[in-house]
């Protein structure tokens, strides 16, 4: 026999005050009631567990805990109660069972089953002793190959049977029951049952004998998963159908399996409950077999029905109601301190007349079917005690306004209720009150006094005082009053009260049945110690009322205005197009809000993918007024797609647009438009060149848009025309070889469409192409200026029948290096040019040629120059300068050039001054020494060059001279470090300040 530990529970549905939990072969009980500080114990099977000599069982907090389980001490059911000084109460019991599975009984072969062909047959399992669900399958000849069930075959989970609805030669041979107990996850198997066919001749075919099908009543509880099971042996193989006798249809969790031998119902619900029933059909016959399901249900407590822990005075009745709902019906029990007490009890009612202390504990009400057991607990508490103020006493000062009604509550704790009267001083007022409340109406300053309420019961007497201070009412001096105001503006609202100095006084503002948050709209709202409300930057929203509250110790006081906030109109909507041509479209719309000033006009505006934005458009009439919701829009474009939208204003200003209106689009026209800037010429020999600026596709006034160009020799009267059906195309070239050279031609661009042709432009004068200069320039000479600098002259060309409209230099240094050429251009009669940026030292070959619109002419025989010697790189060093009064000396080493250098022949000093650049000049000196007379008034740089016929070099590092240096003596040095010599124009106070 194999088995391991499985906890099987009583149904503990609504109940969160325990539970069980199982790990392997240890369980852990667990009783978690709402009772601090308790004692517990734990029974089985009713008979109290011996903790202290068990060394498996103990006990951690209130839980049970068993170490290595075993199947015949450990099996029962387990309670545990719970002690503490106000009681005692008891949990559900817990059932703890274990899962096992025997072996089969031994035996080698089971009996054969000797069967007709066409006959059914049932085949049994006959499972060994057990706890635990089982599962069945069954193995045909051998391992691995189990019985496929179909409508023919099925092995039922309820018995683990094996039927067959009609044997065929096929099914002949050896069968096995395999059972699985799903909990153990053990796997038996029984001896082979031998199916042997009978030569006896072949069934016939008979009706449908149902040998499958579930109990006439079957208890389902519910949210549970409840299977049906109906298969029927037959010839010809019976087909299964269900059906309830309700003719209600199957909800669509309902499902089959197994070609329909199996009903299965998940979430099984009361409205699921009703009769099933099983239809088994073939053409021989048909029979049916049908059984109810009950929805059963554990147990479960009303929420208003249960008991709650519960304090009453002594001699007080008690009752306490419980009421459970559950199938079959429950019954009630009720127990104090985990045992039957002094009570009386009907229709699970619970009920104790005259209460004593004695009553006080823990009670449980039981609620019990055969699905299950559940408690509700509570605990009795029975009070007796002298009366006590300490939580109700009296206010030792209560204020009231003269004129109203005072109230006086007396409420003593005590057990039983006490009773009560009343002093004003020491005069008694009143003997006894039902409830010990005392009623002043219309107080005067002569109810102003000390009161005293004194309780009394069997076990003492106790008494509160408190003093009664009558005030004069409050009276509003400053109301506010309704007003109107535009947007954005401030204002205040006042509200300002007298009252009895005796009074604490609170002012909070309500603005439409809300209290303003002043802390969280502090942007807008401030409330003044005074009372008044502020409104800083009023928005549209802050239209309402207001109510001023004002709180005292003794009543309380409103009073309220209404604030009208004007602003701009809000936005029209549903902007639409009625009725549109190729100029004009008739707009209607629906007013918005006027925002407290009436809407006085309306302004149109159109947005079109060739415009930046929204715009202004015409209208007729040309001034929308407010009560107009119509207007006609003109002067539009055709064939352009168009939005519009419409803003309303009044008297505060524009207001928000409308939303855009559906894009719509004008009708197609004839162009209007001309192409503009009509013009051209050039272009190559024989060819007139014509151009102009294309029209705009916000012009084009419809689909197949293109250009019409005309042209005619000036003088003549024919025009020649070509057609261009590209609307972006801005030029066109007419080529014909008898056109003269430079010749004018009268010239005209027009439009069309699929609508028809447009308008011609201006007439503009355009010549034809003309010819390239003939002749070349002569006496071409050139002088090398500096490094990077040739001059180039050239004799001007004489008369010739081409134009010239200026000269066109190029230059290359080698015939074999083609990237080296250079162009440089110069219009007019100019016949010199200097050609710059060029190499030191390099040999340049030059040419001239005249141009036109035609291109340049040939070109001169090529001459060549070579650049200077670049100057020397090194600037002048170790300068010295002497400042005396306003006249600065300079003296530097002189710079020698190089065998690759220009030769030095000078040197510049150039000084420059913030104020007085202008005024002072270069001084250019073929000596290495310098003397300038400088303002007092001013900083200077001064930097120096040496000159060559190469240009000049390299500057010096300038030297910064300071007005506040005139007259100091120092030096300084190129060869100086910087910090060095920043070390020396610091102590001459040079600093600089550019």
């Amino acid at each position: 026999m194999h088995f391991k530990p499985q906890l099987f529970l009583d149904p503990w549905p609504q109940f969160p005050q325990s539970f069980i939990e199982i790990c392997f072969s240890d369980i852990q009980l667990t009783f978690s009631p709402n009772i601090n500080e308790s004692v517990f114990l734990w029974s089985l099977n009713g008979t109290l567990i011996d903790l202290g000599n068990d060394y498996r069982r103990h006990m951690s907090g209130g839980s049970l805990i068993i170490s290595n389980l075993d199947k015949d001490q450990d099996t029962g059911a387990y309670q545990c109660t719970a002690f503490n000084t106000w009681g005692s109460i008891l949990s559900r019991r817990a059932s703890l069972q274990f899962a096992y599975l025997e072996n089969f009984k031994t035996q080698t072969v089971r009996s054969a089953v000797n069967v007709r062909e066409g006959q059914g047959v049932v085949l049994l399992c006959g499972p060994p002793p057990h706890s635990g669900e089982l599962t069945f399958a069954w193995i045909f000849n051998e391992y691995p190959y189990f019985v496929q069930q179909d409508s023919r075959r099925f092995i039922s989970q309820e018995t683990g049977s094996l039927y067959f609805a009609k044997v065929e030669p096929t099914d002949v041979g050896n069968y096995t029951c395999v059972v699985n107990n799903t909990v153990t996850k053990e796997k038996i198997l029984s001896s082979p049952t031998p199916l042997v066919l009978r030569s006896d001749g072949v069934m016939g075919e008979y009706e449908p004998k149902i040998e499958v099908h579930f109990p006439d009543s079957v208890p389902a509880a519910k949210e549970s998963v409840v299977k049906l099971e109906c298969f029927a042996l037959g010839n010809p193989v019976p087909e299964i159908s269900w059906r309830r006798t309700s003719g209600v249809p199957f909800p669509s969790k309902v499902k089959t399996k197994n070609s329909n031998a199996i009903l299965e119902i998940p979430n099984f619900q009361q409205e699921d409950a009703g009769t099933y029933e099983c239809m088994a059909e073939n053409r021989r016959g048909k029979n049916a077999a049908r059984g109810r399901d009950e929805c059963n249900r554990y147990p479960h407590l009303y929420r208003k029905h249960t008991i709650t822990d519960t304090a009453l005075s002594i001699e007080e009745n008690l009752f306490w109601e419980c009421k459970a709902n559950g199938k079959p019906k429950p019954s009630y029990s009720w127990l104090k301190n985990g045992e039957q007490g002094r009570v009386q009890i009907e229709n699970g009612a619970l009920s104790i007349a005259a209460l004593n202390l004695s009553d006080s504990g823990m009670y449980q009400c039981v609620a019990e079917n055969k699905h299950g057991i559940i408690y509700s607990s509570a605990q009795l508490m029975v009070l007796a005690s002298p009366p006590s103020f300490s939580k109700s006493p009296l206010r030792a000062l209560l204020k009231a306004r003269s004129g109203s009604e005072v109230t006086l509550e007396c409420k003593p704790q005590a057990s039983p209720p006490a009773i009560s009267l009343w002093k004003k001083g020491n005069e008694i007022l009143i003997t006894l009150f039902p409830n010990g409340t005392l009623k002043i109406a219309n107080v005067t300053k002569r109810d102003a006094a000390s009161y005293t309420c004194i309780a009394k019961n069997q076990f003492g007497t106790a008494s509160t005082t408190g003093k009664l201070l009558i005030t004069d009412p409050t009276r509003i001096t400053m109301r506010p009053t309704n007003m109107e105001i535009i947007v954005g503006e401030s204002i205040v609202i006042p509200c300002q009260i007298a009252c009895d100095p005796a009074l604490d006084v609170s002012f909070s503002w309500a603005f439409n049945g809300q209290l303003i948050d002043f802390q969280r709209d502090s942007d807008h709202f401030e409330r003044s110690i005074s009372g008044d409300l502020m409104i800083r930057n009023i928005q549209l929203s802050h239209g309402g009322k207001y109510v001023c509250v004002i709180d005292t110790d003794v009543e309380s006081l409103s009073t309220s205005a209404i604030l009208v906030v004007k602003g701009p109109p809000g936005p029209p909507d549903k902007v639409s197009v009625e009725e549109i041509t190729d100029s004009t479209a008739q707009l209607s719309w629906t007013p918005g809000r006027d925002n407290g000033s009436p809407i006085t006009g309306y302004i149109i505006q159109a947005r079109t993918p060739f415009t930046v934005g929204w715009q202004a458009v015409d209208t007729v009439p040309e001034v929308v007024n407010g009560n107009m919701l119509t207007a006609t829009v003109v002067g539009l474009n055709a064939w352009v797609e168009y939005e519009f939208r419409v803003v309303a204003r009044n008297t505060v200003g524009l207001g928000e647009p409308s939303p855009s209106s559906a894009k719509t689009r004008t009708e197609d026209a004839i162009p209007d438009t001309a192409p503009t800037d009509v013009g051209g010429g050039g272009g190559t020999k024989s060819e007139l060149v014509i151009t102009w600026e294309p029209v705009s596709e916000e012009l084009q006034n419809g689909e197949g848009f293109g250009y019409i160009i005309a042209f005619r020799p000036v003088g003549t009267v024919t025009w020649t025309r070509a057609v261009i059906s590209t609307p972006g195309v801005a030029r066109y070239v007419f080529r014909n070889d008898t056109i003269p050279p430079f010749s004018p031609f009268d010239v005209k661009v027009g439009a069309y469409n699929n609508r028809g042709q447009g308008p011609f432009s201006s007439i503009a004068t355009v010549y034809s192409a003309e010819e390239v200069p003939s002749v070349a320039p002569k006496r071409v000479r050139a002088r090398s200026v500096s490094a990077a600098k040739i001059e180039v002259i050239w004799e001007a060309l004489p008369a010739i029948p081409e134009r010239v409209l200026g000269y066109e230099v190029v230059y290359w240094e080698d015939d074999t290096k083609p990237d080296t050429v250079g162009k440089v251009r110069i219009s007019g009669n100019s016949t010199q040019v200097n050609i710059t940026g060029l190499k030191a030292n390099t040999v340049y070959y030059l040419s001239v040629a005249a141009f036109n619109t035609a291109g340049p002419g040939p070109q001169s025989a090529p001459i060549n120059n070579t650049t200077k010697k670049p100057p020397p790189d090194r600037a002048p060093l170790n300068i010295q300068w002497t400042m005396i009064g306003s006249t600065l000396t300079l003296h530097w080493d002189p710079v020698v050039a190089m065998e690759t250098e220009s030769k030095v022949t000078g040197y510049l000093v150039s000084p420059s001054s913030r104020h007085h650049y202008n005024d002072i000049n270069t001084i250019l000196t073929n000596k290495t020494t310098a003397e300038l007379t400088l303002s007092a008034s001013d900083n200077y740089l001064i930097q120096i060059k040496a000159v060559s016929e190469g240009g000049e070099g390299v500057g010096s590092e300038p030297i910064h001279i300071h007005k506040l240096s005139m007259g100091a003596r120092g030096s300084g040095s190129s060869r100086l470090s910087p910090l060095c010599r920043s070390a020396v124009l610091i102590s001459a106070l040079l600093s600089s300040v550019w």
